[in-house]
């Protein structure tokens, strides 16, 4: 027998994430840092190579994304300047997080290229998951749905007071 989880709010995303703009590229890490709403696209953060956005399909409540302005998916196409911007986004990352969710730990990674996992295969970017102890339970692991205690928008404020304070 199959269950469902009925999530109707996540219908107006995903059909709106499947029709992009005219004159789009297709890419979120491009389409969105371009747009001015921050809020409505989820971008907590804008350094000057990279970018700091929710997730939103996120594994967990606060799973935040770090992306190369520069449309890319190869690391080794990344300058010095991006890598280290990205790489100071991701301890960021961590810092806001545990300061507005106190994880027990991380998943930090990037997948390059479908065959490793990658979602958005064209544009790299990297995955900062916040974790519990005991995390995992039987809607995840036997019954494969996430379940989310909080809606995207409360999840962004939230971790947008962090972003601010530390970054006014």
């Amino acid at each position: 027998m199959s269950e469902r989880l009925w999530a109707p709010w996540r219908l107006t995303y995903i059909e709106s994430a499947s029709k992009p703009e005219p004159g789009a590229t297709s890419c979120i890490f491009v389409d969105l840092p371009a747009q001015t709403d921050d809020r409505k696209n989820l971008i907590l953060f804008r350094g000057q190579t990279a970018f700091v956005m929710l997730n939103a399909f996120p594994y967990t409540n606060g799973h935040l994304m770090v992306a190369p302005y520069r449309h890319t998916n190869d690391i080794a196409e990344l300058n010095d300047d991006e890598l280290l911007e990205i790489n100071q986004l991701v301890a960021w990352c961590t810092r806001w997080i545990r300061n507005a969710y106190r994880p027990d730990g991380f998943n930090i990674g990037v997948n390059v290229g479908r065959a490793a996992g990658a979602g958005i295969p064209t544009h790299i970017h990297w995955h900062i998951v916040p974790r519990w102890d005991g995390d995992t339970n039987f809607m995840t692991t036997v019954g494969e749905v996430r379940v989310m205690p909080q809606s995207l928008e409360d999840s962004y404020d939230r971790l947008k007071a962090f972003v601010d304070e530390a970054h006014p």
